[in-house]
Order: C-alpha cells, then structure tokens, then sequence
C-alpha cells in the first residue's frame, strides 16, 4: 500500500477537522496525547526545544503528512515533539482508540503504518547521523539537500527551493545559532555553491552539499523535509 492509498483509507475512519491559523500550536512537547493527525492543507513545523531554548526542527510536515503517530498504544501517551502552523493549516484528526480499535480489525492499515513510521524513524537517524558527524555544516548541508528533493524546481542551472526559509528556521534544522548559519551561507554564496533569489534558495551545485556529507543518495522518500 503507497502512502496515498494509507491516507483515503485512514480519512475514512472517523474524527474531525481542525483549523489552525499561522503559529498556532497543534500539540505541545509534553502535553498528553489524545490524537493521531493527517495534514490536509499548509505547513507544520515538528520542533524539539531543548533547555536553553535553542530550537531543533525536524520536519516541515504538508499536505499528506502524518504527525503525532509516535505515541501511538503507549499506556499514557505524552507528544515527544511540538507541532506549530508555519501557515494557515488544516488537519484531520482520530482520537487513538478509534484508530487503535481500527488498525486491530485491518491489519493490512497497521502493516502500511508501521512502514511508515519507520521511514520516519529512518530519516530521523539519518538527520542526526550528519549532525553529529558532521557538525553544523552537515546539518546546513543535509537540510538543504532535503528541501531541495522536498520543494525544489529544478531548472537547466540548479535547483530552485520554492518554499521561502528565513535564516532562523534554517538555523533551527541545523541546531546552530542564526549568527553561525549566516556565515555559513555567506560562504556558500561565495564559493557559488548557492545564492538567493528573492527569498528563496537557489542551489547552483548540490553535488559539492551530497560530496561534503558523504551523501549515500537514499531517494528522496527518505531523504526529504517532510
């Protein structure tokens, strides 16, 4: 089952819609867990804080995204993460014990999710695995090799990134600070590697991103922002 057909399948067990308006949260880190939720329309940011405050983005979930799955059949389930409308958004959620009663009559569904679920356990490891050896630069570096498969237009000179990034939410996904994650595209911009056209991103060489982390070129079903 591809994941289009796990979505219309789990849009038909009942729940109910939620409206949420740009930087409003859908869930808190720590909060308890009551729903499972599918994104039907706009942005949403999954996010880590730690406790200096800096912040660690780990995804930006869209259209046909499943966020909030990782509690699912824990005793007291509690969101491990925090979910936050980077635009107005609507979601579509399903308390647990209506899934987790219909996931126990159609195994096949639970089969489809669990795969699902670990792909995103995969592209988590893999984000952390640039992090930690690369450094800041692998975590700059992965981030935007994994816009670019998620949101990139590709043209006869590069790879144009069509979602606009502030340097903010760009040093979020690289666990950096903002005045780090500047120097870091001011000399990506200088050796030509990427420069800005408006606000967007403009990769000109993505194989100098793949060359500096090693990139093993998993497909972007894994390698992705979503």
């Amino acid at each position: 089952m591809d994941q289009e057909m796990l979505i219309r399948e789990m849009e038909s067990i009942p729940g109910k819609l939620i409206s949420l308006h740009d930087g409003a949260y859908l869930f808190r880190e720590g909060a308890p867990a009551h729903y499972f939720y599918i994104v039907r329309s706009g942005h949403i940011f999954i996010m880590k804080y730690g406790a200096s405050g800096r912040v660690l983005s780990l995804r930006l979930a869209t259209t046909g995204s499943l966020i909030g799955e990782l509690p699912l059949y824990e005793e007291t389930p509690t969101y491990i993460f925090s979910a936050i409308a980077r635009s107005a958004a609507e979601v579509y959620a399903i308390e647990f014990p209506v899934l987790q009663a219909h996931l126990e009559k159609h195994p096949h569904l639970s089969i489809a999710l669990l795969k699902l679920i670990g792909q995103h356990m995969r592209k988590q490891h893999l984000k952390f695995r640039d992090l930690v050896l690369y450094g800041k630069k692998g975590a700059l570096y992965s981030t935007l090799i994994r816009f670019a498969n998620s949101y990139g237009m590709e043209t006869e000179d590069g790879i144009l990134i069509s979602v606009p990034l502030t340097n903010q939410e760009l040093a979020n996904y690289s666990a950096s600070a903002r005045e780090s994650l500047n120097r870091m595209l001011s000399e990506l911009r200088k050796k030509g590697i990427i420069e800005m056209r408006g606000h967007l991103i403009f990769i000109k060489d993505i194989g100098y991103l793949k060359k500096a982390i090693h990139c093993e070129n998993c497909g972007k079903d894994i390698c992705n922002i979503e």
